[in-house]
């Protein structure tokens, strides 16, 4: 699959790096949290200080999900990127400690 199918999803996986990133310092200013995307076969893993996942974004269709393990994503879809109303959801809904991730029924 070409590189530039990815690269629509691969920038709102930085702006959620950015909101959680603002999110931290709104709360613990001056002190700072970096929030990095990896690159992995399918998904896209957001990291806290590369040593925490937070989020895995699907690739291809811009599925944010919860993760499950460091590895792995939790089975349901959370939000998706590529989807308007639900990106702005998640951007500003996006906390660096990742509760915007769970189900709420």
């Amino acid at each position: 699959m070409s590189k530039a199918l990815f690269k629509p999803v691969l920038n709102y996986c930085e702006h959620l790096c950015e909101a959680l990133e603002h999110d931290y310092i709104k709360q613990y200013s001056p002190r700072r949290k970096e929030f990095t995307v990896s690159t992995g076969r399918k998904y896209y893993k957001i990291l806290e200080d590369g040593s925490s996942a937070v989020a895995f974004v699907d690739k291809v269709n811009g599925d944010v999900f919860k993760p499950a393990s460091w590895n792995s994503p939790a089975k349901h879809v959370r939000y998706n990127l590529l989807n308007d109303s639900s990106r702005h959801q998640c951007l500003s809904n996006a906390d660096w400690a990742g509760g915007f991730l769970y189900l709420r029924g």
